[in-house]
């Protein structure tokens, strides 16, 4: 990628730290219900999307660290899960179009299981140091719309109070950095920061300059960079 994102990312490593800071604390306050520990690939087969600048973020990272064959064999992976995202969200569309009430398609959506392509053969994550803010915050309760939500392999009990992370404000703030961020590079695109994309396509993505709509007078200024101006 040519296009120099490192404020961008900054900005959003900041977010990360502080899901990590809030799950560590959760987790300090209630270690018997916090039962996260390493091969528990349950939130790896959760089915959820990323903001612009998570996947950004997550594309660069993976291009960066495989190559080769192994590269080869995790873009088949994630074009096979890709492919199961896109036949579930078909399927909820089309149910919704035919007049299903939302509240029972959620429901059905959040009890959809498809294996994360970063997920390897020893049920670790290929790429954990670099996962989105979701698999960062899975095993402690959230709230998404006032609804809240944990995993079913932790131990928090329904109806007792526990702190809980509003994932609604934390999208804000991934929202509020991904419109930064588009309208830094002059995009055609104008609507481009309010996109969602699952972690499969994030990684089989190409964002290049011609994906991200960029102006040619656009392109020339980020080749010149800062110096030349």
């Amino acid at each position: 990628m040519e296009i120099d994102l490192a404020l961008y990312f900054e900005q959003y490593q900041a977010v990360t730290k502080m899901a990590d800071d809030v799950f560590e604390r959760v987790k300090k306050e209630h270690p018997k219900e916090v039962t996260c520990e390493i091969k528990c690939a349950d939130c790896c087969h959760a089915l959820f999307d990323l903001t612009l600048v998570e996947a950004l973020y997550l594309n660069h990272k993976f291009n960066q660290k495989f190559q080769g064959k192994e590269r080869e064999q995790l873009i088949e992976k994630a074009n096979r899960a890709d492919r199961k995202v896109y036949m579930i969200k078909r399927k909820a569309y089309q149910e919704m179009q035919s007049g299903k009430k939302e509240v029972e398609i959620l429901v059905e959506l959040a009890a959809e299981r498809c294996r994360c392509p970063l997920l390897n053969a020893k049920d670790v994550c290929d790429l954990y140091e670099e996962r989105p803010i979701t698999c960062r915050l899975y095993g402690i309760p959230t709230s998404i719309g006032g609804v809240g939500h944990t995993c079913g392999q932790s131990g928090f009990e329904e109806g007792k109070p526990y702190p809980t992370v509003n994932l609604d404000t934390i999208q804000g703030k991934l929202f509020a950095i991904s419109q930064e961020l588009v309208a830094s590079i002059k995009t055609k695109h104008a609507q481009m920061a309010d996109m969602l994309v699952p972690v499969s396509m994030a990684l089989i993505t190409v964002y290049d300059a011609e994906y991200l709509g960029m102006t040619k007078t656009t392109q020339r200024a980020d080749k010149r960079g800062p110096a030349d101006d």
